[in-house]
């Protein structure tokens, strides 16, 4: 296999720009979400942004976005089946993942749901279920205890996933998202394992632009071991996304940019990014440290402004970029988000 360093180069930061003040305090609310009014500044900021990026978070029911998109005290509850249309009025959030279906099937009515409650030009990055993206059947630990015999079964993810999905969401349907669980020793035989999903990715149907005219599939792997040239040349010939991770297990973005722009290498295509957290901090460390979710806790400068070079390059092309922040980057998405735009429509800004 190709080692890691053939395929990913540096690149260089940007200065890290001004924090964002402090949410204000809760309020009490009722039962139907408020959206927050903004200020003119983050306006200001979201009309500065072209219409092809789409910034989201990587869910939505989190209680301390009060005075940040919500306005009022809720519940996670009530915000998971109504928060997404105060989402689609904030000025920066045009898109949103759907995590939840990663840990099971999701019936088409909630997908007509979810579409029924934002505007036209908002989309969705939906996870595919783990039944056919982990490699293994896990304990109440995590440990993969035995062999997952439904991994990359193409019949299970069309009737589970493929189908109700793009049945639901339709024209605000954006990336599907086969994010594959760490492989553990089937990452050992890297010319198996992508042998493997070749016939997968060959065996899902072509998505049809008549009802889903911005959907596209896309792979994120956790094993940097397979991130080589030849994993994005396969993706390349299925015409399948290469989903660019900011989490631990992975290089750096700055280095990944170098499979991106190998994936884009004489035919850019859209850009699938989730910013899910930073090096060397586990997701149970950062639920435990960043919790309730209303602040940035550990700012990571030189993650956002490789997250903001790889975005431009990808817009200047004429291509969507998706952009999915998680409040475990840095503890707080929507903050996150804001400084992201912010470096973003700066380079945008600027000479070429």
């Amino acid at each position: 296999m190709t080692g890691n360093l053939d395929l990913f180069g540096d690149a260089t930061a940007s200065p890290a720009s001004a924090p964002l003040a402090d949410p204000p305090q809760k309020k009490p609310a009722g039962k139907t979400v408020q959206p927050w009014a903004p200020d003119a500044a983050l306006v200001a900021l979201g009309r500065r942004l072209p219409p092809n990026l789409y910034f989201g978070t990587s869910s939505w029911s989190y209680p301390g976005w009060h005075g940040l998109v919500y306005d009022g005290q809720y519940t996670d509850s009530l915000l998971s089946r109504k928060g997404l249309r105060a989402c689609g009025q904030h000025p920066l959030l045009r898109a949103a993942g759907i995590d939840r279906g990663f840990y099971g099937p999701i019936p088409l009515t909630d997908y007509m749901a979810y579409a029924a409650q934002v505007p036209e030009g908002f989309r969705f990055l939906v996870k595919a279920p783990a039944s056919v993206c982990d490699a293994w059947l896990r304990g109440p630990d995590g440990a993969g205890r035995l062999p997952n015999a439904a991994f990359l079964n193409a019949e299970i993810a069309i009737r589970d996933f493929v189908v109700p999905a793009t049945g639901g969401l339709g024209q605000r349907c954006g990336p599907l998202l086969f994010q594959l669980s760490p492989l553990a020793s089937l990452a050992d035989d890297g010319p198996a394992f992508l042998a493997r999903l070749d016939a997968f990715l060959a065996a899902l149907p072509p998505l049809d632009p008549t009802l889903t005219p911005h959907a596209c599939y896309a792979v994120e792997i956790r094993d940097a071991a397979l991130l080589t040239p030849r994993y994005i040349r396969l993706l390349r010939e299925r015409g399948v996304r290469f989903c660019l991770a900011a989490r631990d297990r992975l290089p750096p973005v700055a280095r990944q940019a170098g499979a991106q722009a190998l994936m884009d290498d004489g035919a850019p295509g859209p850009l699938v990014l989730r910013w899910m957290l930073r090096e060397g901090r586990s997701y149970a460390m950062a639920e435990q440290a960043y919790a309730p979710f209303d602040k940035i806790v550990d700012e990571d400068a030189d993650t956002r402004h490789a997250i903001a070079d790889v975005v431009v390059r990808t817009l200047r092309t004429g291509q969507p970029a998706y952009v999915i922040v998680s409040n475990n980057a840095e503890g707080c998405a929507p903050l996150s988000i804001a400084r992201l735009a912010q470096a973003i429509a700066d380079r945008l800004d600027a000479p070429a």
